[in-house]
């Protein structure tokens, strides 16, 4: 975590909701480049909500919140994929495309935020593919690969465009305790090469795991604090 640098994400006096109901109230915290934090709550706190606020998917109703430069409480439509080259996604569900290769997959990514040299986008995918531990999948459909597998390549297509922050929710949810384990070392490498990592989990073994700061959704606020101050 490099506090000396600009915060990646500032959230002001911000109300999130789901629909028309605001589950959040007047949420203000910061992420500093290289930091881990931890997104915690309980079913339908607001979790999820506040990601999808924070990558645009849900429009801020109320407060400010800035991410990669991009003010969201202003932002246009049109400029909502801008924000999202600059910050990595990562779902609990795999999202890939699965009538295309792994390689057609990242390719087809690159070649969106626009990558256009043919040979700079194949050394692009060999280079995130061993970023997060994957050999030669290239060629490979997305059934042809394990579940953890996949989701190498989820973590891998996120990193694409080098963000300075992945916002993860749930990534290990649908994998098995040892696989997730082996995913949560994916990210800590990610993380130590200076990429903010905010990880919504209910997987308390992390927090033991992996001590870091942990902001709580409880009672339609948000309380930040530390591991310690939950287990």
């Amino acid at each position: 975590m490099n506090m000396l640098q600009d915060p990646v994400v500032v959230v002001e006096g911000a109300d999130i909701y789901q629909g028309d109901k605001p589950v959040l109230n007047d949420v203000n915290f910061k992420v500093f480049p290289g930091e881990w934090v931890f997104l915690i709550g309980r079913t339908g706190s607001g979790k999820s909500s506040l990601l999808k606020t924070l990558y645009a998917d849900l429009w801020l109703e109320t407060g400010s919140a800035v991410v990669s430069g991009y003010e969201l409480h202003k932002i246009k439509h049109d400029d909502i994929p801008f924000l999202r080259r600059k910050i990595g996604i990562v779902f609990q569900d795999f999202q890939l495309l699965t009538d295309r290769t792994v390689e057609e997959n990242l390719a087809f990514v690159l070649k969106a935020t626009g990558w256009r040299d043919p040979f700079a986008i194949a050394d692009r995918i060999t280079e995130v593919l061993k970023l997060v531990g994957l050999g030669i999948v290239h060629k490979k459909m997305p059934h042809q690969l394990s579940g953890g597998e996949q989701q190498r390549v989820v973590i891998a297509r996120a990193m694409l465009n080098e963000p300075k922050i992945l916002m993860c929710d749930e990534p290990t949810g649908n994998l098995d305790p040892a696989v997730g384990e082996q995913i949560m070392h994916v990210f800590k490498t990610i993380n130590r090469s200076g990429t903010a990592v905010l990880m919504a989990t209910h997987n308390y073994d992390f927090l033991k795991n992996y001590p870091a700061r942990v902001l709580r959704c409880e009672h339609g606020e948000v309380k930040d604090g530390s591991t310690l101050d939950i287990i």
